[in-house]
C-alpha cells in the first residue's frame, strides 16, 4: 500500500512520464487558512530546469487542487493536488537495458511487464513533487503553532560546511533566509565550491551526492512516544520515501561513535522558568520524545544514478551482459533540489506526531 501516516494519511501517485503526478493528504483539520502562493513557492524550489546545476527538463510544476480546500480554507476532507507532466521525452529510455543504480530491475521483479520504465516510472524522483505539495500544507499548519522548518546543504561530494549544531542559539531567521536561496548554504563562499564540484562532475559525464541537514525550531516538548512511534522513527520512515536518500542521522549521529559520554551528553540547565540543554548533540529528541530544543537531523543523498559514462549492465531481452551509456536529461546532483523535499517530508512527520 502506498500510504504513509497515522493521524494524517499521505498517498502519492503518478509516473515520471505519465499524464501527471500528485498527492492526497487526509486528516488535515477543517478551517485552516491555506496560502496557495506559498505552495507555489515551495513547488518552484524543487522544480526542474531552473539553472545549469539542474536537469534541462523544464516543468512548471503548478499544482491543480482538486478537492479539500474551499475559499482559501481546509474543508477537513481529503486534499488532492495534481501536477501535470508537460515536457517528457520517453524515447530516451530503452526497456531492455537495465540502468545501474535505478529501480529498473526491482520494478521489473515486482510488477513484471506492466512496470513503467520511462524515466523510472513511479520510482522517479519526480514523484517527490507530491510530497512537496502535501508538505507545503503541513508547513503552514505547523507555522500557526510557531514551528519553523529549514535546511541547508551541509556537504557536496567532499566539500563541507558547518552544522546547525555548531551555531549558538540557532534562530528561525536563518532558516527562513536559507529557504529563499536557490542554493541553500550558510556560507556562500563554500557554496560556490560545492557548485563547482557539481559542474566538474557534469563535465566528466558523472554525478555527485551530498548531505542535507534539516532543523525544526519551535517544536513543543513532549511530542512522540517511545520506540515504534519515536519522533526519529516517524521522520526516518518518511525520509526514505524520498528517492536517493540512503542514510539518516539525528544530532551528532554517527559522530557519537567517536565521542565519550562526557562530551556526547547534553547537560541540563534552567533560566528559572524552563529547562533546556546547554548543547544539542541529540538533535532535540530523547527517548523518542521532543525535548523542546531544535530538532536537527541530516540525510545522505546518493549521486544521481543516470550518468553518461559507459557502465556494465544486462540486456534483459537477450539475457546477455552488455554496456549502457544513459542519454536524456538528468541532474548532475539532486541535492539542491531535494532540500525542500526533506523539509516538507519533515513537516509531515512532525504534523503527524503533534496532532491530537
Amino acid at each position: 500500500m502506498n500510504v504513509w501516516g497515522n493521524k494524517i494519511k499521505i498517498s502519492i501517485f503518478g509516473e515520471s512520464h505519465g499524464g501527471g503526478i500528485g498527492a492526497v493528504i487526509d486528516g488535515i483539520p477543517s478551517g485552516l487558512t491555506i496560502d496557495t502562493d506559498f505552495i507555489k513557492r515551495e513547488m518552484q524550489r524543487r522544480a526542474p530546469g531552473q539553472n545549469k546545476l539542474s536537469t534541462p527538463r523544464k516543468e512548471a510544476d503548478e499544482v491543480e487542487i482538486l478537492s479539500g480546500i474551499f475559499d482559501g480554507k481546509t474543508c477537513g476532507t481529503p486534499i488532492i493536488g495534481i501536477i501535470r507532466n508537460t515536457n517528457t521525452q520517453s524515447k530516451d529510455y530503452r526497456k531492455n537495458l537495465l540502468r545501474p543504480g535505478h529501480a529498473d530491475l526491482t520494478g521489473l521483479l515486482k510488477y513484471g511487464d506492466s512496470h513503467d520504465f520511462r524515466g523510472g516510472g513511479h520510482f522517479s524522483g519526480r514523484i517527490a513533487a507530491g510530497l512537496v505539495f502535501a508538505g507545503a500544507i503541513a508547513k503552514q499548519v505547523l507555522k500557526e503553532q510557531g514551528i519553523t522548518i529549514g535546511s541547508h546543504i551541509k556537504q557536496i561530494h567532499n566539500v563541507k560546511e558547518n552544522s546547525f549544531l555548531d551555531i549558538d542559539n540557532l534562530q528561525k531567521d536563518l532558516l527562513a533566509e536559507l529557504t529563499s536561496k536557490a542554493f541553500p548554504v550558510i556560507d556562500d563562499t563554500i557554496g560556490e565550491k560545492m557548485q563547482q564540484e557539481i559542474l566538474n562532475a557534469a563535465a566528466d559525464k558523472d554525478s555527485v551526492g551530498g548531505i542535507i541537514e534539516c532543523a525544526a525550531i519551535g517544536t513543543p516538548e513532549g511530542w512522540g512516544s517511545p520506540f515504534f512511534s519515536a519522533v526519529e522513527s516517524q521522520i526516518s520512515s518518511i525520509m526514505f520515501s524520498i528517492p536517493a536518500v540512503k542514510g539518516i542521522e539525528f544530532g551528532r549521529g554517527f559522530d557519537f561513535a567517536e565521542m565519550y559520554g562526557s562530551t556526547a551528553n547534553d547537560p541540563f540547565a534552567t533560566d528559572g522558568n524552563k529547562i533546556f540543554t546547554a548543547t544539542n548533540n541529540n538533535g532535540g529528541i530523547n527517548g523518542g520524545i521532543t525535548n523542546g530544543m531544535p530538532i536537527v537531523f541530516s540525510v545522505a543523498v546518493k549521486p544521481t544514478p543516470s550518468i553518461a559514462k559507459v557502465q556494465n549492465t544486462v540486456d534483459i531481452e537477450k539475457m546477455e551482459n552488455t554496456t549502457i551509456e544513459i542519454i536524456g536529461r538528468h541532474d548532475p546532483c539532486i541535492v539542491q533540489r531535494a532540500a525542500v523535499v526533506v523539509e516538507c517530508a519533515a513537516a509531515l512527520a512532525l504534523l503527524d506526531a503533534g496532532l491530537i
